[in-house]
């Protein structure tokens, strides 16, 4: 990860190899003062385009960001949710909803640790 637009914002890059083949994403971070809201856009090789933006905020080391999607011709919300509660081992994770928010299916989780 680095740093772009003067600290506003940041960009990193995930590496991998899919079914044999290089797979390769991005993840660009903005964070509006005003709104005191990120809004993070992902784009990967297979695709080659920005999804819409997840959009969301910490408070107290966990964060929620949120977008609609279509899956399947049907519209679902999807959040992101960042727990540092332990700085060392953050926690990823995602999950869709198809009732606007009152169910949700977590389906994907990625345990991290930080090496310094």
């Amino acid at each position: 990860m680095y740093k772009v637009l003067q600290g506003f914002g940041n960009i990193d890059n995930f590496l991998a190899t899919r079914g044999g083949k290089p797979f390769e994403g991005m993840t660009v971070r903005l964070f509006n003062p005003k709104t005191q809201l990120w809004s993070l856009y992902w784009a990967d090789s297979n695709n080659v385009k920005f999804d819409s933006p997840v959009i969301g905020s910490f408070e107290n080391n966990i964060a929620y960001f949120f977008t609609k999607d279509l899956i399947n011709d049907k519209e679902i919300i999807v959040v992101f949710r960042w727990d540092s509660t332990d700085k060392n081992n953050p926690v990823w994770s995602q999950a869709f909803s198809n009732d606007n928010g009152e169910n949700w299916e977590w389906n994907w989780y990625m345990y991290m640790t930080r090496i310094d």
